[in-house]
């Protein structure tokens, strides 16, 4: 007799995402395997100890797979001061200033979350944090993660002062007058600031950081990402979960490149890939290779604007200068390394398409999905090369809307010509690109069918009555759909998910609705009601 199932899930239409798009109308599991499709065949499996999931006008999809995000640093986020969501330059003090005093004792306030728009130029002052925490250092990452925001008391704990020079990879803010340090950090700056002079968190700090994540991650459908940024201390942390049986996710860790070494640092990553366990592989290394367009350092072929109707000679800053860029990928490459670039700027994406050509060049073809994130201004001669190369688009979808950082720290920047090249989606798509996507959370929303909304109307799902943002960029359900479950669970390495067929490893994602339904309503409107990782439900809706 065969034996019974462990879980059923019928009532509900069941999306594959496979190569057909087939659909079912339930879906059995036993263990952590898919074994039966369609209501007759998985009701035959139905015993006294079934648990049976009755989705009455819900779908079955794939677990979601976010192929750039940042765990630890968002849970950690959460457990100390979080300013995501919140509007503005009040709410964040309010926010911090409870926090101060709710934890008198804490020696440093850390977190992060803040968003340029609400702040001239984008820059926070240390004038308002010393009016709330005038005792003791606040160190706060902005929303990017490209720049912090610091009170007077942070300055003088790490020495800094009118006299202190900028790094060469980020600029202290200042006063134009007497050169004083205004309590903006960027980039290189407020990286070198952290790693020294903050109180490193212990592993059971991160520990905590990355279930606090884990938790909110499955509430939202998703079994498993790719970490951006793993450091050893996180890589500690997450082989400890995994030991102890309390990752339930599946991640793939993408080890730090060090932008301020060389081809030095590789023998290190080759001892970290050695320390992957069964949830939680090291295979990746990820490079920065530019910053962000709203601090001007995302690396550009022709210059900045000013903002004005003219030009400056800033370029942006490229952290791996070309040529190393290059070797560094074609070793990586060559010892089964995949790369995981960040590259903003359309030079960076150039760059970073042409690393990755010199390792073809040298190594031949392989299976490392190498992968380049972000992605928002790409000239249009370097669209089809994804294919080419055979490089997988990692999409932020969220950040293709018109929003206030969009309106006044972006476009009068980039100029009209620049501007109508950013986040070019559906061209990649319709030259053959291979597409996954990310959140980049906590840059932005962790929650996939926000950002899958984002990526059919171009729209931001809070103010859906805006103008869609360049529209012919937009791409069809389906095809973003697969990008956040297929699309990822490739590029993660994954192929025993992504897809529901029997026989695979059964991570789903069970919503609330059928998104393809005429009366589903927007996609960002649509729960989760259950997330089911290796055969175990790992959340259910309240």
């Amino acid at each position: 007799m065969t034996p019974y199932a462990d879980l059923v899930i019928t009532g509900a239409d069941v999306y594959t995402v496979d190569a057909a798009r087939s659909w079912s109308d339930a879906v059995a599991v036993r263990g952590d395997r898919i074994v039966a499709l369609g209501a007759a065949a998985a009701g035959e499996l139905i015993g006294p100890r079934t648990r049976v999931i009755e989705s009455r006008g819900g779908m079955v999809l794939p677990g979601f797979q976010d192929a750039h995000v940042h765990a630890p640093f968002a849970g950690r986020n959460r457990l100390n001061v979080d300013l995501n969501g919140l509007a503005g330059r009040q709410a964040y003090l309010d926010r911090i200033a409870a926090y101060a005093a709710a934890d008198p004792d804490v020696p440093w306030i850390v977190g992060g979350g803040w968003a340029m728009e609400y702040f001239p130029g984008g820059t926070p002052s240390k004038d308002d944090l010393d009016a709330i925490v005038p005792d003791r250092p606040v160190f706060l990452f902005n929303r990017d993660v490209h720049g912090a925001w610091v009170n007077s008391a942070a300055l003088a704990a790490a020495g800094i002062d009118r006299d202190t020079p900028d790094p060469a990879d980020g600029r202290i803010e200042r006063d134009p007058r007497t050169g004083e340090p205004t309590g903006t950090l960027h980039e290189g700056a407020a990286y070198s600031f952290n790693d020294r002079h903050v109180p490193l968190p212990s592993r059971q700090d991160w520990e905590a950081a990355i279930l606090n994540a884990q938790h909110h991650l499955h509430s939202l459908g998703i079994t498993g990402w790719q970490d951006a940024w793993v450091t050893p201390a996180t890589l500690d942390a997450y082989r400890s979960l995994d030991a102890s049986g309390r990752l339930t996710a599946r991640v793939v860790g993408a080890l730090w490149w060090d932008r301020h070494r060389g081809l030095d640092q590789i023998p290190e990553f080759l001892g970290q890939r050695e320390m992957g366990t069964d949830r939680f592989r090291p295979t990746t290394v990820k490079i920065m290779t530019d910053g962000v367009m709203e601090n001007y350092t995302g690396a550009l072929l022709e210059p900045y604007c000013d903002g004005c109707g003219g030009h400056t000679d800033n370029h942006g800053l490229s952290y791996v200068e070309r040529d190393l860029l290059a070797a560094a990928v074609t070793e990586l490459d060559r010892l089964g390394f995949q790369v995981h670039m960040h590259a903003i700027g359309d030079r960076a994406v150039r760059n970073a398409l042409d690393a990755v050509q010199a390792a073809r060049a040298a190594n031949g073809g392989g299976d490392n999905r190498h992968h380049i994130a972000h992605l928002q201004l790409v000239q249009p001669e370097d669209v089809p090369r994804f294919r080419e190369l055979g490089v997988t688009a990692n999409c932020q979808a969220y950040w293709a809307q018109m929003e206030p950082q969009m309106e006044e720290l972006t476009l009068p920047f980039l100029g009209r010509d620049r501007a109508d090249l950013q986040y070019p989606f559906g061209d990649l798509l319709r030259t053959g690109a291979t597409l996954a996507m990310g959140s980049d959370w906590a840059v932005t929303t962790a929650n996939p069918l926000e950002e899958i909304e984002v990526a059919v109307t171009r729209i931001d799902p809070d103010n859906r009555g805006n103008a869609p943002f360049l529209p012919e960029q937009a791409l069809p359900l389906p095809v973003a759909l697969a990008a956040f479950t297929a699309g990822s669970a490739y590029v993660n390495h994954d192929d025993d998910a992504g897809t529901i067929a029997v026989g695979k490893r059964a991570d789903l994602a069970v919503l609330d609705r059928d998104l393809f339904s005429r009366a589903a309503g927007p996609v960002g409107d649509a729960h989760v009601d259950y997330t089911i990782a290796a055969g175990s439900v790992v959340y259910e809706r309240p």
